[in-house]
């Protein structure tokens, strides 16, 4: 059961995510899932740090963190992997 909750929080966290950070992001809706899921992750992580719990479940805090974590990982994606100009 708690997977299914960190696949909702992923999903949505990744869908605002996608908004958030401007750019083309991974695509459709597995890329947000796959984004959100990872982001879920990174934020639980970065929140730790500080002292505060993870995703908790499906509320609005867990939400705002697993938004954190996506926000951060597509802004990493888009440095690492930033448009080239060809000549």
């Amino acid at each position: 059961m708690f997977i299914l909750i960190w696949l909702v929080v992923g999903l949505i966290a990744g869908f605002l995510a996608k908004y958030v950070v401007p750019g083309e992001g991974p695509g459709g809706v597995l890329g947000d899932l796959v984004v959100g899921v990872v982001g879920a992750l990174l934020g639980g992580w970065i929140f730790g740090l500080f002292g505060h719990a993870g995703v908790t479940g499906i509320n609005i805090y867990s939400i705002v963190v697993a938004l954190v974590g996506a926000v951060v990982l597509l802004f990493i994606a888009r440095m690492v992997s930033g448009r080239r100009s060809g000549a």
